[in-house]
């Protein structure tokens, strides 16, 4: 059993990095809030130097009534719902696919987790250029061997198009979760019910998916903590155009291309709103499937 001494030290020991942490979580956070009551516009010749208006409310009050704010939070909604629904039901698929013995497994799950380590601005514009160009792009070709006219993929099907090149992403990281749950499952269970005569479907609804309900809450929540802030695919692809600009890529146009930080920080104090409210709600999922 730790003494009171241990404990101390190991206190000690770990102080600088927890308050580090704090500090790297805490001062960002604190000059957005900060921000987000003053009027900062660079290019009108605001600085900190010679101070800046305080304006209270004003910055909130414009953004959350800019008609773009409720549409940049309904497409960041369709976007991280689309690609949970593809990781997590593909995910599913490949674990169980990779969990059964064929030749070349090793090789096949390192082509399948492969896409995870490609940077996202790589990933982006390899399918913008490589995939969807509705000229030169192999979507485009395969579309006229079979006599169909090429499809505009980011400007005709923006969304979707976006939900695909995340997903592509993300799935490796969906599949390895999921597959490292399904190699836990005790296969006597699986066993006893195909002795029993129970259909694969009937092994897959009442035992393999049960199984692999914590996993599943495991990967929404991590997936999702990471897909709120969606920027890079968006910036290379479609630039924000087309119906698919998030709350992420409205911010950074406040900030970058109208340089008015005020309104830039107080749309961040509302992006933080909104991954917590989700974050609370995940938690809260995880935990009662956690207890079970």
């Amino acid at each position: 059993m730790a003494t009171q001494h241990s404990r101390s030290a190991a206190r000690l020991m770990m102080a600088p990095a927890v308050i580090l942490l704090l500090g790297w979580m805490l001062v960002p956070l604190t000059m957005t809030l900060f921000f987000s009551f003053k009027r900062y516009l660079p290019l009108r010749g605001d600085s900190l130097e010679r101070g800046l208006d305080w304006v209270g409310f004003e910055n909130y009050a414009r953004f959350l009534s800019s008609s773009s704010f409720w549409p940049s939070v309904q497409a960041t909604l369709v976007i991280v719902g689309g690609v949970l629904v593809v990781t997590v039901v593909l995910g599913v698929l490949l674990a169980l696919l990779l969990d059964q013995p064929f030749w070349g497994q090793g090789i096949v799950r390192i082509l399948v987790i492969a896409p995870f380590f490609v940077m996202p601005t790589v990933s982006a514009l390899v399918w913008k250029n490589m995939f969807m160009d509705p000229v030169n792009g192999i979507l485009a070709h395969l579309w006229r061997f079979f006599g169909a006219e090429p499809v505009s993929w980011l400007s005709d099907a923006s969304l979707q198009s976006i939900i695909l090149i995340v997903s592509w992403q993300w799935l490796p990281f969906a599949t390895l979760i999921l597959l490292t749950a399904v190699q836990s499952l005790d296969s006597e269970q699986l066993e006893a019910a195909e002795m029993d005569g129970a259909p694969a479907f009937a092994r897959f609804g009442f035992i393999i998916l049960p199984h692999l309900a914590r996993a599943i809450t495991i990967v929404i929540l991590i997936q999702t903590i990471f897909l709120l802030s969606i920027f890079a695919e968006i910036f290379v692809t479609t630039g924000g155009s087309f119906g698919t600009r998030t709350l992420t890529y409205l911010i950074f146009q406040r900030v970058v291309d109208s340089q008015n930080i005020g309104l830039g920080s107080a749309g961040g104090v509302y992006a933080i709103i909104l991954a917590n409210i989700i974050a609370i709600f995940l938690m809260r999922i995880v935990g009662k499937n956690l207890d079970r």
